[in-house]
């Protein structure tokens, strides 16, 4: 298996970057959020999980190895496959699907495209045990059991708002004992 990658940036895109080593250029697919963290150096180090496929063999890049080992997580249960995997952690960090899985936030699972509601289930029943026992969600601006700010972060995203503004009007008007439409309402006024 490939582990990791370290040579010369050749091409970036959203979703793939080559990268040189040895003179054999590697096409890896990325994720939006580890697209995010690649800057424009020339010589980088890509963590990586390969793929084998009847028909393909596909290297998945990932900038952390929180990254990775939610994505190695998400493919074990049974209807998530890399690409959805890559998906959902274009959508959200690994640190906000783990909180998500931790406070049982089927609705913001089910808020990433292609995520329907089973399958949001399915994701929280069988990883729920696997996250709790990782170094998930500890950087996250959200607590696990606060559900009402999440409730309004996916209210928020589903009006059109970025993530991260969304987020941060969130953190800046969030106070105890706020109902959902509390928060929506005055996050709003922040944005």
């Amino acid at each position: 298996m490939i582990s990791h990658l370290n040579g010369r940036l050749i091409e970036k895109s959203p979703t793939q970057i080559i990268v040189e080593c040895g003179g054999v250029g590697y096409a890896v697919r990325i994720s939006l959020n580890a697209y995010s963290q690649i800057g424009s150096e020339e010589n980088i180090k890509i963590l990586t999980q390969l793929q084998v496929r009847e028909d393909a063999h596909i290297l998945y890049g990932f900038y952390s190895v929180k990254e990775r080992e939610m994505f190695n997580h998400l493919i074990s249960v049974s209807g998530i496959g890399a690409n959805t995997a890559m998906l959902m952690l274009s959508s959200l960090t690994s640190d906000e699907i783990a909180t998500a899985i931790l406070s049982e936030n089927v609705a913001l699972i089910q808020s990433i495209k292609g995520i329907g509601s089973k399958t949001a289930q399915r994701v929280i029943l069988d990883l729920k045990d696997k996250v709790a026992k990782s170094d998930f969600s500890a950087g996250n601006i959200f607590r696990p059991n606060n559900t009402n700010q999440n409730d309004a972060l996916t209210a928020l995203l589903a009006l059109g708002f970025e993530k991260k503004k969304a987020e941060k009007a969130i953190e800046k008007v969030a106070m105890d004992d706020q109902t959902v439409e509390q928060l929506i309402k005055e996050a709003l006024k922040v944005l």
